[in-house]
């Protein structure tokens, strides 16, 4: 890891005990699986608008290199290669490497998995025209550094996709109570509130970064649909936010 990194060990070690666990619909993570449509009906649609593709196409994302920052056991690389983008996963926590290099390789694709944090790629010189930054910032001990790390990774016009957790008593409701000691989609202790970041204070940042905020929408979750859906208005648990490099 670079000397610089902004990786938390102790962030790191939670998700290394569940590595095994990334690609059952029904482990520890059920939450992922169940907001993947709604974050990857967001993204597409950020990228498809910034970089002029037809998401109807049957490859639109060719010719973007993306990086998916935290990537975990590939849960976004994987849409994103199917798209036809050139895809870099890079994961803090080294268990999660090869269960994502694995299952890629039994889907037939080609993902450039590594166990690196984002100051590594950016020692390395790395580029790209879009980063995944998806339930990240939360997890790393200085999220300003980690987002001008995320900054130096983008092309001159490049865009962000950034997710994270809104710090208000909702999200403490829900998010740590609800799922992790009541419902138990998560082990307890994945999450620590007072890191959590209101969608002003990630703006801020961003901008602190270079980076210019141009969306944010919130995921919302539908008890009666049992399914999650992106809202203009309600950002008071899970949002999303859109960055781009000038």
């Amino acid at each position: 890891m670079s000397k610089a990194s902004t990786v938390d060990p102790s962030e790191v070690e939670k998700f290394q005990a569940m590595a095994d666990e990334w690609w059952d619909p029904s482990g520890k993570f059920k939450p992922l699986h169940m907001l993947n449509p709604c974050r990857l009906d967001y993204i597409t649609s950020q990228i498809a608008v910034e970089f002029d593709r037809d998401l109807s196409r049957r490859t639109p994302f060719s010719g973007l290199r993306i990086l998916d920052i935290g990537c975990g056991g590939g849960l976004l690389s994987e849409p994103m290669a199917r798209l036809g983008a050139e895809v870099v996963g890079v994961d803090a926590a080294e268990r999660n490497v090869p269960v994502a290099s694995l299952h890629a390789a039994g889907q037939g694709l080609s993902i450039d998995y590594r166990h690196a944090s984002a100051e590594d790629l950016v020692d390395e010189g790395e580029s790209f025209d879009a980063v995944l930054n998806m339930e990240v910032v939360e997890h790393v001990s200085d999220p300003g550094a980690f987002l001008e790390a995320c900054h130096d990774l983008l092309k001159p016009g490049g865009l962000m996709a950034c997710s994270t957790i809104n710090r208000t008593a909702k999200s403490f409701a829900l998010a740590i109570v609800g799922a992790e000691y009541v419902m138990r989609w998560l082990p307890t202790g994945t999450h620590q509130w007072s890191r959590f970041l209101t969608p002003d204070e990630l703006f801020g940042l961003l901008r602190q970064a270079g980076l210019e905020p141009v969306d944010r929408c919130g995921f919302v979750f539908d008890p009666f649909g049992w399914r999650w859906q992106l809202s203009d208005r309600d950002l008071s648990v899970n949002y999303v936010t859109t960055s781009l490099r000038p």
